[in-house]
């Protein structure tokens, strides 16, 4: 943890202060999105889970040097996590986890990529014989 991550809100200003809780709003809406939790978030950024919990609030500062990292974990640009990106009206595509989980897929063997195939081409019929959409 470097120090500029422990900064309080007390030592910033009114926008400042609005920003950071903005920034960790979006922490945490990203983090159930991808279904983390804040123990795996910590984790996976080096940070305690109480540190999670304080910038999911605005209570310290996220390290600039951490944004490009917790974006990734996230599965959104840096743009779009610090609030920069406009977000569109109605979501199209997979989502973060979905396409993440797609990217792995892509990475195993063929005969791997094939079972997986198999195995959701499977559990779409079934859903059609129980008249789902899928």
């Amino acid at each position: 943890m470097g120090q500029f991550s422990l900064e309080r809100l007390e030592a910033m200003t009114q926008d400042e202060k609005q920003f950071f809780r903005a920034l960790g709003a979006r922490v945490a809406e990203l983090r159930k999105e991808q279904g983390l939790t804040q123990e795996s978030l910590a984790e996976q950024l080096g940070v305690s889970q109480q540190s999670v919990a304080a910038y999911e609030v605005g209570r310290l500062r996220i390290a600039v040097s951490m944004l490009p990292r917790l974006a990734k974990i996230l599965g959104v640009s840096v743009e779009a996590l610090i609030g920069e990106e406009l977000q569109p009206a109605a979501r199209r595509g997979p989502t973060p986890k979905l396409q993440q989980q797609m990217e792995r897929i892509s990475r195993l063997p063929r005969t791997k990529q094939r079972f997986v195939m198999e195995v959701i081409e499977s559990v779409l019929a079934q859903a059609v014989r129980e008249g789902a959409r899928p």
